[in-house]
């Protein structure tokens, strides 16, 4: 499957060919060639965003009618220094995939020659050292602490643990953090959440730790897999996510310090308090957080805060309207009256995927619903008493006969087949709502029992469920029938044993 998208938005974000190479796993020549098209057709990030990865490669590589002017590939050096060092491998083995590699692409290579001459240049640059600085608004490093806060229970005095997230911006040092109830994925991600707050802004690269709730798979050599809702905090802030490698705390030395610090300068001082709740702890750290932030630097002028706020924060990228949510995935089926049921709620979906699985998520605030990847629906969520419905007038057909054959008719005619009173029952259920539609779910339901039982004791079922209400629902018919069901049982069982003489014993004269 292509990955024009990831590729693009790692781009977008300032990564280099060789991190986006690290982070997806893709060939270096693909992920130049994807770029070079991106560039060359002056596209933007926000033209490309939504469209799919198939739509998004004819944008790149469509053919015009105009011929192509001469393109000029250069090698990737770096890269090249690497596959050098293996045993084997020559310069001459170098050029030949390098020319390839061009013919592939439709660019022309360097002569042999030249291809040396620039090697050589590069070899030798390598070989000086220099310290490299960090870039601001470039990275924020994260991890948790290794010392956890005791939590006292203030009603059994049980003790609990409570964790420490910790996040650091290199350049400046501005730091963040928060104590959560556990390490479990969704603390870790709202913690990131809080944190984009906090800073009021998004660098381009989250550096973390190789912890399960963040990343699945970090091999040496391939594609750095994320958890799902990992990726999806990512997908959301445009942000790509680095893990360090695995034993290599060094890779996020900003962090790991800091963790040292703020367990001076913040946990130190708590240390013969007690917290009855982790909303208590975080509030009194972050009194200390401002503090830990604003104190003068030992080495260089001005404080965290103030590098931060004159020569990073410009540098960030801004917040999107609404911060990311939490959220769950479940798989539901459109029903008939095209709408999905969700904690005994229901939200309508475009009717044309009636009986279409759909993968649906649940956040706090939101119902997202998507079919082959693509969201299709979206609403807030409700809460209240069960059965209520969120309906969106564009969902509905112009004519619900025209596409469905469910429809009233049909479930009164089923109904009197049933008998007179069934046929009450749906009737007065249909008409109980303001959309017709919104009870054809409930009616088939009812409907259906003749077949688990049998269309007579449905029909009792109905006379007494009409006698407690004028609307009968599917619960009362339920809780009808079975009683119909116990009495059966109750008569029959009353008759065992005894000996039941019929017209034809008296007729016969005995």
């Amino acid at each position: 499957m292509s990955k024009y998208k990831e590729i693009l938005r790692y781009h977008v974000t300032g990564l280099s060919q060789r991190e986006i190479q690290k982070v997806t796993g893709i060939s270096r020549p693909t992920i130049s060639r994807v770029v070079t098209a991106f560039s060359k057709k002056s596209l933007k990030w926000k033209e490309v965003r939504e469209l799919s990865e198939d739509e998004i490669g004819s944008k790149l590589f469509e053919k015009t009618q105009e011929t192509d002017s001469v393109i000029y590939e250069y090698p990737d050096y770096e890269q090249m220094t690497v596959e050098l060092a293996k045993p084997g491998v020559t310069k001459k083995l170098l050029w030949q995939e390098y020319v390839e590699t061009c013919q592939l692409s439709g660019t022309i290579p360097l002569q042999y020659s030249q291809f040396c001459d620039r090697f050589i240049k590069h070899l030798n640059t390598e070989k000086a050292t220099m310290h490299l600085n960090h870039k601001p608004g470039e990275a924020i490093e994260v991890d948790w602490a290794g010392t956890t806060v005791p939590i006292v229970n203030p009603d059994t005095g049980e003790v609990s643990k409570a964790y420490l997230f910790v996040a650091t911006l290199p350049f400046s040092q501005k730091s963040y953090v928060e104590l959560t109830s556990d390490m479990k994925e969704e603390n870790w991600i709202m913690a990131h959440v809080g944190m984009f707050e906090y800073i009021g802004g998004i660098p381009k690269i989250i550096i973390c730790d190789n912890l399960k709730t963040g990343v699945i798979k970090h091999p040496k050599n391939g594609e750095i897999i994320l958890n799902n809702s990992y990726q999806e905090l990512a997908d959301y802030y445009d942000v790509a996510i680095l893990p360090a490698g695995v034993r290599k705390p060094k890779e996020k030395p900003s962090a790991e310090g800091t963790v040292g610090k703020v367990t001076t300068s913040i946990l130190a001082k708590h240390r013969n308090e007690v917290f009855y709740s982790v909303y208590e702890a975080n509030q009194a750290f972050k009194r200390d957080l401002e503090l830990f932030n604003s104190a003068p630097f030992q080495k260089r002028q001005g404080s965290r805060n103030t590098v931060f706020e004159e020569m990073e924060k410009p540098l960030l990228r801004p917040l999107p309207k609404e911060s990311y949510e939490y959220g769950v995935w479940k798989v539901a089926t459109v029903q008939y009256n095209y709408h999905i049921s969700v904690d005994k709620m229901y939200y309508s979906v475009p009717y044309k995927y009636i009986k279409e699985k759909v993968d649906v998520r649940i956040t706090r605030r939101f119902i997202e619903i998507y079919y082959d990847h693509q969201r299709i629906a979206s609403h807030r969520k409700l809460y209240g008493h069960e059965g209520q419905y969120s309906t969106n007038e564009e969902h509905m057909p112009e004519k619900h006969q025209k596409y469905s054959e469910w429809d009233r008719d049909r479930f009164v005619k089923w109904a009197n087949k049933i008998g007179p009173n069934t046929e009450t029952v749906i009737a007065n259920l249909l008409d109980s709502y303001s959309l017709e539609q919104q009870g054809y779910n409930g009616a088939r339901a009812i409907l259906k029992m003749a077949d688990t039982y049998s269309p007579q004791e449905l029909e009792i079922a109905c006379i007494k469920a009409l006698q407690l209400t004028r609307t009968p629902r599917y619960k009362h018919i339920k809780l009808m029938i079975e009683r119909v069901q116990d009495d059966n049982k109750t008569e029959t069982d009353d008759n065992e044993g005894a000996i039941i003489r019929g017209a034809d014993y008296y007729r016969k004269g005995n």
